[in-house]
């Protein structure tokens, strides 16, 4: 009966429907009316596992069990988001959240499954620690071939305006990318997005190399390192014309 209604309860959570200004649709209005159920039947578990195994003070007790102190502060948080409403508390709403969990807690394989991952945890920190050592190698190479390339772009002659609406990094002479006519190659320009994709120091380095090897946007940090210094399949444009 506790593992239906907790799948319910799941059920229940994912068809609740939000509006603007805290407006909600008919049936999540329906769906909140069954909160008081569910928090009544998880307080009837619990009162049951405390009468019966003990509350807190002795081996084996309710309280004993990381699962059960799980179960305890959701339905502890439950009673405290019911009443919200008169003591500003709704924001406790949040930790239904949890609620899934309490299948875990019910059915003892998810348990031996769950616990395998947890152990599994550490080799996979020193995996983690592994590929940050191999991203901080990479971002100083970075700082020794493109420190203060990004700063520089092609701006308007006589003028401190910068040329073309989507500015690129480039250099004096090839292989670089060198200005069109009636432009200038000059520094003080802040860089490819505001500044963040630079290798100017050791912390935006690293935070260069974890884009790329995400792929998300690398081929843009491609163009800009080959109009700093390479030149070759630069980022297309007026001024690679």
């Amino acid at each position: 009966m506790i593992l239906a209604t907790i799948i319910a309860n799941c059920i229940v959570l994912a068809l609740e429907q939000h509006l603007p200004d805290d407006d909600k649709t008919p049936m999540s209005e329906r769906l909140d009316d069954t909160e008081p159920y569910f928090i009544g039947i998880f307080c009837f578990e619990a009162g049951i596992k405390i009468i019966a195994l003990g509350f807190a003070f002795h081996k084996g007790s309710y309280l004993r069990n990381g699962w059960n102190v799980m179960d305890f502060v959701v339905v502890l948080t439950g009673i405290l988001a019911t009443v919200g409403t008169e003591f500003d508390l709704r924001t406790l709403r949040a930790v239904r959240v949890l609620r899934p969990l309490k299948l875990v807690s019910g059915i003892p394989s998810l348990q031996v499954v769950l616990k395998s991952i947890m152990k599994a945890m550490i080799p996979l920190l020193q995996i983690g620690l592994l590929l940050f050592f191999a991203i901080l190698i990479f971002a100083i190479i970075g700082l020794e071939f493109y420190m203060g390339k990004f700063h520089t772009t092609c701006f308007e002659e006589g003028t401190d305006d910068i040329q073309g609406e989507s500015p690129a990094p480039c250099g004096t002479e090839e292989p670089a990318r060198t200005c069109p006519n009636g432009t200038k190659c000059q520094p003080y320009w802040e860089g490819p997005n505001n500044g963040i994709t630079q290798f100017d120091n050791i912390l935006f380095a690293v935070l260069t190399v974890f884009q790329c090897i995400t792929m998300e946007g690398w081929t843009d940090l491609l163009y800009n390192v080959s109009d700093a210094s390479s030149g070759r399949g630069g980022s297309p444009g007026p001024a690679n014309s």
